[in-house]
């Protein structure tokens, strides 16, 4: 196994001293196991033991599995997603041949699940509605039948029948009910799952849809990858440090793929990007303390974070989810040598409603159609490759935001259009802008892409090209023309130094420098908005048709 993601999964890990381990023991045998927290903390350590890595926790361990096993066939607590991760766990166990007088006692508990009576979603019928956590069980009893535990394959194939309907026309799986404001990482790790699923030797009735789907796919997952190795913005639980586990996993099938199929450039170009997701986990997680979101709040403030994203259940999942990245790696495929300096253009379905340009090692995310709740339309992310993701703008913040910001009246914003009015400034990153792609292409050493915006009773143009020499943005329309500047003011540890001057804005920080270079005047509106990284003021430049704007990061 690749010793950079057994390091990331012992890095997880660390993040929970032995005091807090034996306190969510303590809790659960309490209170009884009641979600998948526990377990995914128990398997990782187990896998890591096997890996000869934290073997000081053995007699803990074989506790926390003892309650995992015995509690599991029991009681519903979100085992559709504990079940693979226990078996993954007794798998590396019995290879390293470890517990050897426990692993049949816990294989025999395992083997007493009724997978109606254990799990808490699957489908019933082909017209179920239910979404990814029927394919996270379905993974699951996969995993048990493969060790030998069950016969499940008429109720696996039942799980993947549902869940290939949510496919969109491009491939991408759409968790969210609806059409519009389909989440990313929902995506990923649906397809994630496919992926592993296939690896691990799913041959069933449905093998060649799933099969097709990630065939279809891979270029995309490509494509929506930052230059900074990154998953895309876009939905709930995003910006949490596990979200490149599955970025990984994805990025590790295709290369396989490509191996066996003798395209061996392409093949070395997935395993490259997946290494630069390993890359962008390493550099969070290098820091102390650990955090399981993309800032530097402490943990407590759960800034950035869901209900639900808490961090005992979502610091361990980073390690779950490298895990997964780890099964599907092949070590005999070299990474190719250049970074990601291929020319991208890519334009994802109206389900998703993203667009995406990378070029000259820098990358940008529009989101055209925001889901008001988690980000905001427009030009949402300006990345570039070895720079810190905040800089200038990782995702946009959104209006109304279901998880923790730290101030008390959120607002939209992005990198998009804004105009003065009597009430105030009203910036194109709420639900009312309305945005319609033009043209996008990639050619050379340059990717672009013309967008409209309406927003008010206002329609400008607006044209984006990106090179090695960075970000160019011209916006044109009737009478004044005005846009919005994010600026980074607190990550929650670090103030950037900012400086404003008659024509440029430059923001200082981690060692580079974010500058904007406009043909107009800047004004400091005074507000404030917030996302998952932190804090941005909102400075606009205003100037008569065409404003234009240019950004590089150095």
């Amino acid at each position: 196994m690749n010793p950079r993601y057994l390091s990331v999964m012992s890095a997880s890990l660390s993040a929970y001293p032995d005091p807090h381990i034996h306190r969510y023991l303590d809790e659960v045998k309490r209170n009884g196991l009641t979600e998948h927290g526990f377990p995914r903390l128990t398997s990782n350590i187990g896998i890591l033991i096997a890996h000869g890595i934290r073997t000081d926790l053995a007699p803990l361990f074989r506790e926390m599995m003892d309650l995992c096993c015995t509690e599991i066939p029991r009681v519903k607590a979100a085992n559709d997603f504990s079940v693979r991760e226990i078996i993954c766990c007794l798998s590396e166990l019995e290879g390293a041949g470890l517990f050897t007088e426990d692993t049949p006692r816990w294989k025999s508990d395992l083997t007493a699940i009724v997978p109606e009576a254990c799990y808490n979603c699957y489908a019933k019928s082909p017209e179920s509605g239910v979404r990814n956590w029927a394919l996270f069980t379905a993974v699951s009893e996969y995993f048990r039948q493969d060790m030998g535990l069950c016969d499940s394959r008429d109720f696996i194939d039942l799980q993947l029948q549902v869940q290939l309907k949510w496919l969109d026309e491009n491939g991408l799986y759409c968790d969210a009910g609806g059409y519009a404001h389909q989440p990313i990482m929902y995506d990923h790790v649906s397809r994630g799952l496919f992926a592993l699923l296939l690896h691990k030797g799913y041959r069933g009735k449905h093998y060649a849809a799933i099969d097709d789907c990630l065939r279809r796919t891979g270029m995309a997952t490509l494509a929506m990858q930052s230059v900074t190795g990154e998953m895309a913005f876009g939905g709930r639980s995003n910006q949490f440090i596990h979200n490149e586990g599955w970025l990984a996993a994805l990025l590790e099938y295709e290369a396989n793929r490509y191996k066996r199929e003798g395209d061996l450039p392409l093949a070395a170009r997935f395993k490259a990007a997946a290494l630069r997701a390993v890359e962008a986990a390493e550099g969070w997680l290098s820091r102390a303390p650990i955090r399981h979101v993309k800032n530097r709040y402490p943990t407590e403030t759960k800034q950035g974070c869901e209900a639900y994203a808490y961090f005992d259940k979502y610091m361990i999942t980073a390690a779950s989810n490298f895990y997964a990245a780890a099964l599907i790696s092949d070590e005999s495929i070299p990474a190719a040598p250049e970074g990601d300096t291929t020319p991208t253009a890519y334009l994802t379905s109206a389900r998703f409603h993203k667009l995406f340009l990378k070029a000259g090692g820098y990358g940008l995310e529009f989101d055209l159609s925001a889901d008001p709740h988690y980000d905001g339309s427009g030009l949402g992310r300006v990345h570039r490759a070895g720079a810190p993701s905040a800089i200038c703008l990782s995702q946009p913040c959104p209006e109304t935001p279901n998880f923790t910001v730290d101030i008390p009246t959120p607002i939209a914003l992005s990198l998009c259009p804004a105009e003065r009015t009597p009430e105030g400034w009203h910036f194109a990153a709420d639900p009312t802008a309305k945005y319609e792609v033009k043209a996008y292409a990639a050619d050379g050493h340059t990717a672009s892409a013309t967008l409209s915006c309406t927003y008010g009773d206002h329609t400008v143009i607006l044209t984006y090209t990106v090179s090695a020499e960075g970000v160019n943005i011209t916006q044109s329309g009737d009478g004044e023309q005005c846009h919005t500047l994010p600026v980074l003011a607190f990550d929650g540890e670090i103030r950037p130094a900012v400086t404003v001057e008659s024509s440029s804005v430059t923001v200082a920080y981690e060692g580079h420098t974010c500058r904007y270079t406009v043909n107009g005047d800047i004004t400091d509106t005074g507000i404030t908005a917030a996302n998952r990284n932190g804090r941005y003021r909102v400075l606009c430049v205003s100037a008569r048709d065409p404003l234009r704007i240019h950004i590089d990061i150095i």
